[in-house]
């Protein structure tokens, strides 16, 4: 993946991935549960619903809406394994390492701070 800040502007140009944001729900449930407990909702998420070789329904696994995290997979096109392979050429049927995790839930969190910013 390359660097956050060049991944959120490439990001921006795409009008279907530019188009989601934080609702206030969103922005007041960060606000009550805190970054390190929406970090760790990233980090559960991504390594159940995204970083099997095979998830389940995938495709479909991940929500538009009902959690910050849902939004930014979204919006970060990291809500399926196939808009990884389109978006940052990650190979499909093949577990995500810890670090590709990681950087996924960095990026994800990176969106989240940008938007409760704005």
């Amino acid at each position: 993946m390359p660097n956050i800040n060049e991944t959120l502007s490439k990001l921006k140009k795409s009008s279907f991935r530019s188009g989601f944001h934080l609702t206030e729900k969103d922005r007041a449930y960060i606000s009550e549960k805190g970054m390190d407990t929406i970090r760790t909702h990233a980090q559960e998420f991504v390594r159940t619903r995204l970083a099997p070789a095979h998830p389940h329904n995938d495709g479909r696994q991940t929500p538009m809406r009902g959690h910050p995290v849902f939004v930014a997979q979204h919006a970060c096109a990291c809500c399926c394994r196939g808009c990884l392979e389109k978006w940052y050429r990650v190979p499909q049927g093949k577990e995500l390492t810890d670090i590709q995790q990681e950087k996924i839930v960095n990026l994800l969190m990176a969106w989240i701070t940008q938007e409760i910013s704005r």
